[in-house]
């Protein structure tokens, strides 16, 4: 099984393209410096909220990960573009990650 975080956030509509612009680099940020990390989705909601869905092999990787926080320079861009987070969550997949 592989273990899911589901971030629910808010920024001003205004602020979307800024936060796709930022979002290949803050993937890049973590594919070389969490360990177990295997992919993630956005998923705009509405005008001003998104859904960040990312997939980690354990619950110690995201555990480690949410330590971390914006430790490095496109993490922290693509953080401070963020408003508000309205929930995070942790569960889990039953089929691997890209089926």
């Amino acid at each position: 099984m592989t273990t899911v975080e589901i971030t629910r956030f808010r920024l001003p509509a205004a602020r979307a393209d800024a936060l796709l612009a930022a979002r290949p680099a803050m993937l890049r940020d973590f594919e070389t410096d969490r360990t177990g990390f295997l992919g993630a989705r956005l998923i705009r909601l509405t005008a001003d909220e998104w859904l960040d869905i990312v997939f980690w092999r354990s619950p110690d990787d995201f555990a480690e990960s949410r330590r971390r926080g914006g430790n490095l320079p496109a993490i922290q861009a693509f953080f401070s573009l963020i408003d508000e987070v309205i929930s995070v969550e942790e569960g889990t997949t039953t089929e691997p990650v890209g089926a």
